[in-house]
C-alpha cells in the first residue's frame, strides 16, 4: 500500500504561485507514475499532470501547460505541483494520485492511478 497526503494549498489572488506537495509513504518503489488532477465546484474531477517515472516523460492538460510543472524529490518521497499564473479557474482540490502499473497505461484517465490522496484546496481570487 501506498499513503498519498497533500499540502500547500491556500488562497492566492489571480497571477500569483502555489506549490503543492504530495508525501507518499508506504511501498513507494511500487510506483511508477504519479499525477495530479483537480475537482472544481459542481464539476468532475480533471486530470491535470502525468509522469511516467521511468522516462521522465511529462504529460500536462491543455489548459495548464506553460503555467505548471511536475518534479519529484526523490530523498523525500514528494511530488510538486508548481503553480505558476494561477487564474481564478484553477480553483479547485488538487489531488495527488499515483498508480503502479508496468504495462503502459493513458496517464490522462483516473482508471490509471490506484492510490490518492485527500486533496488540498487551491482558490484563486479575482
Amino acid at each position: 500500500q501506498v499513503q498519498l497526503v497533500e499540502s500547500g494549498g491556500g488562497l492566492v489572488q489571480a497571477g500569483g504561485s502555489l506549490r503543492l506537495s504530495c508525501v507518499a509513504s508506504g511501498r513507494t518503489s511500487s510506483t511508477y507514475h504519479s499525477g495530479w488532477f483537480r475537482q472544481a465546484p459542481g464539476k468532475d474531477r480533471e486530470f491535470v499532470v502525468g509522469i511516467r517515472w521511468s522516462s521522465g516523460n511529462t504529460y500536462y492538460a491543455d489548459s495548464i501547460e506553460g503555467r505548471f510543472t511536475i518534479s519529484r524529490d526523490n530523498a523525500k518521497n514528494t511530488v510538486y505541483l508548481q503553480m505558476n499564473s494561477l487564474k481564478p479557474e484553477d480553483t479547485a482540490i488538487y489531488y495527488c494520485a499515483a498508480g503502479s502499473s508496468l504495462t503502459w497505461v493513458p496517464l490522462r484517465l483516473e482508471s490509471s492511478y490506484v492510490y490518492w490522496g485527500q486533496g488540498t484546496q487551491v482558490t484563486v481570487s479575482s
